[in-house]
């Protein structure tokens, strides 16, 4: 029998290619998800988390601010983190130069928040605490209110997501606005953030509304509203989270302890000023957190 020619071989089928390991796409995703502490690339592993104690003078303040607000918005995320530090150290020595760029600023820190990279939101929110402790109640004036409120809303919104270490520096954040700025009229901006459809809004905007009621006289809480108040904490009181709950009877204690201060009749004033700016079952809820 004729041995058949080696032209005439069957052809030889190829192997097939061999998947690529998905683990390079996971870790990339995982990057990105919200509820994982991402893992440290080789350039989130350069950069430091400074303290405000930590930071220090500038030598050159008058040439550096001239840049600031250009590097802040430059594509690379490691020069923005160094900026945002630098914005810190006008901030905390430097504040007469920052003063004027104040809106800017302000504008350029919420935004860098809604960044995915950790390292730059967490470094944003370090910078809002020290504008805050430097600046207090300028930030509220109607040449930077607006940019005010988008930062109030970035950081409400940061303090109520699942990454603890961002949720932590935005509760922090917002601690020292609150501790930065006249009670009265910034109870009037974080008014209508307990109203927010966002429950997790909601109730840090609770506990902030709760720490300003903290600091008010009967006088402060008089001008915003009692009727108004007392309303708020009786809402706040069926709210869905414990937070907002906890912060509904803050500020009604608050209240109780500021409107009865010097009178004998402490509960029966209570009691009349209750049952007459609430419906019966919202009364009776309030009139629980107070015993005599």
């Amino acid at each position: 029998m004729a041995l058949r020619p080696i032209n005439n071989a069957l052809p030889t089928t190829p192997d097939r290619p061999r998947k690529q390991p998905k683990i390079a796409v996971a870790t990339q995703k995982q990057q990105h998800d919200e509820n994982h502490v991402p893992l440290p690339s080789s350039g989130d592993a350069t950069i430091d988390y400074i303290s405000s104690d930590n930071l220090k003078p500038m030598s050159d303040p008058e040439l550096r601010i001239q840049s600031l607000i250009e590097d802040l918005e430059s594509k690379n995320w490691t020069k923005v983190c160094e900026s945002l530090n630098d914005a810190r150290r006008f901030a905390l020595y430097h504040s007469s130069l920052l003063f004027t760029l104040l809106g800017k600023i302000m504008l350029v820190v919420a935004k860098t928040m809604r960044n995915p990279r950790s390292a730059l939101c967490k470094t944003s929110i370090m910078a809002s605490s020290d504008i805050f402790n430097a600046f207090g109640d300028n930030l509220l004036d109607p040449s930077t209110s607006d940019a005010f409120d988008g930062l109030l809303l970035q950081l409400l919104l940061k303090a109520s997501q699942d990454k603890r270490f961002v949720c932590e520096e935005a509760d922090r954040a917002l601690g020292s606005m609150v501790g930065s700025m006249t009670p009265l009229p910034l109870l009037k901006k974080l008014r209508a953030y307990v109203s927010h459809t966002n429950l997790r809004v909601r109730a840090k905007a609770a506990v902030s509304l709760s720490n300003c009621v903290s600091k008010m006289g009967l006088e402060e809480m008089e001008e915003f509203g009692l009727a108004e108040l007392i309303e708020v904490a009786a809402d706040l009181l069926n709210d869905r989270l414990p937070e907002a709950r906890d912060a509904a009877r803050s500020i009604a204690t608050s209240m109780y302890e500021a409107q009865t201060k010097g009178a004998e009749q402490k509960m029966e004033l209570w009691q009349s000023f209750c049952q007459s700016n609430l419906t019966p079952i919202h009364a009776l809820s309030i009139l629980k957190i107070v015993k005599p």
